[in-house]
């Protein structure tokens, strides 16, 4: 069996402004004739489809354009399962004529385990292998709110309902497996953050669980998983240093904390229950740089830039000595006639002499929303005390307006 893991396609995303609708074509395009020059059997996608819970056309349009042209690959199966980007009832709703085409999609718990145990079949009608589809696990599903709980009680409450149910998953596969009588190798997906994760500034990760205190450990999956297909960290990445489980990561850099880092899918061919991962390299559709430092170093990294003749999308952080009210005109000057464009110009010189001015400045696309709140804190001189409770509050308000759009459905 040969299949591919990925995961965090966040189609229909946009990078300060900018849309991205045409990498996404270019990575989906390369996705389907990678599948189909290697044989490839199964595809499984591990949440954060879109970017967010209402999508565009046009990113519906290349979501529904790739699942067309997989169907007629050799790939006789897509999994695809939620993540917290993503709508459960929006990619709920096509799945029983998706199913036809052998794309399966769980988009939410149901109350049984067994509803997420998918058994993948041969052109002969066989089985061979078994997944548990375990999309993004929502709070309000894993455990039941109590008054006067504190805040260490919910997160060990989360942590324990997320185990329990994987547990009750993969035991409702291994049933699935004595029955059919053959050792198939067991799958299990998922979109969650485990401890020890590693992630980047600016490599576009919204923090799941209250607070950003209750990681996943590792211990919790149970051992029969032969493969742990996982989703949410951006970064390609072995959990707690096991070979089979693993993120895929983003197969798009979703900030500028990610220029110049490769990207990946993973390959995975399972033979006598054995799986063997091989990272494979996506290609860089768009070029993202950071350039940082004093005038002197800007301009010169930019006319070096300018004689690559690529579009390259940049964010310049000027931090010189010299005060420059005007490096925004003079960047637009140095680049004109180019392909490079600046998509974020920070002067940091400015911001120390007024400071005020330059928040005045600021736009929504500079600070995220746990910014906003650290400031609202700071500007009406919170006591330290009170700053935990206060931030475990807004985390769960938080949490509740990202999954309120399910309930309101």
């Amino acid at each position: 069996m040969k299949f591919i893991h990925t995961s965090d396609w966040h189609i229909g995303r946009s990078l300060y402004g900018r849309k991205r609708y045409e990498e996404y074509e270019a990575f989906l395009n390369w996705l389907a004739d990678y599948i189909t020059r290697e044989q490839v059997e199964a595809l499984l996608i591990a949440g954060d489809i879109f970017d967010n819970t209402a999508p565009s056309n046009r990113a519906q349009e290349i979501y529904y354009r790739f699942l067309c042209r997989i169907a007629a690959s050799p790939c006789r199966d897509v999994v695809i399962t939620a993540g917290n980007h993503d709508s459960p009832s929006f990619l709920n709703a096509p799945r029983e004529l998706l199913r036809f085409l052998n794309i399966h999609v769980i988009g939410s718990v149901s109350g049984r385990a067994g509803d997420e145990v998918l058994v993948l079949r041969n052109d002969q009608d066989e089985p061979e292998m078994i997944v548990c589809a375990v999309p993004y696990l929502r709070d309000r599903d894993m455990r039941r709110a109590e008054a006067g709980e504190s805040r260490e009680d919910k997160e060990r409450k989360l942590v324990e309902g997320i185990g329990e149910h994987y547990r009750q998953t993969v035991e409702a596969a291994e049933r699935i497996r004595a029955d059919l009588g053959k050792p198939l190798p067991l799958v299990a997906m998922g979109h969650l953050f485990t401890a020890g994760g590693q992630i980047l500034d600016g490599d576009g990760v919204r923090n799941l669980y209250v607070g950003s205190l209750a990681p996943v450990g590792a211990q919790m999956f149970p051992a029969t998983i032969d493969y742990l297909a996982l989703g949410h960290l951006h970064q390609a990445q072995r959990v707690g240093g096991a070979e089979h489980r693993r993120y895929s990561g983003s197969p798009l850099a979703m900030g500028f904390g990610e220029a110049g880092r490769s990207k990946s899918v993973y390959l995975v061919e399972v033979s006598n229950g054995q799986p063997v991962v091989t990272e494979i390299p996506v290609p860089c559709f768009q070029l993202l740089e950071v350039v940082q430092g004093d005038w002197a170093a800007i301009s010169g990294r930019l006319e070096e830039l300018k004689a690559r003749d690529k579009s390259i999308w940049l964010e310049i952080i000027y931090d010189g000595d010299e005060i420059i009210g005007d490096l925004r005109q003079r960047l637009d000057e140095i680049i004109a006639g180019s392909k490079l464009e600046v998509l974020r110009a920070k002067n940091k010189r400015m911001a120390d002499k007024i400071l005020s001015r330059a928040q005045g400045e600021e736009n929504l696309d500079d600070l995220d929303v746990n910014e906003v709140f650290q400031r609202c804190l700071e500007a009406h001189q919170v006591p330290p005390a009170q700053v935990g409770e206060l931030l475990m509050t807004y985390n769960e308000a938080l949490q509740s307006l990202y999954e309120g759009e399910q309930q309101a459905e």
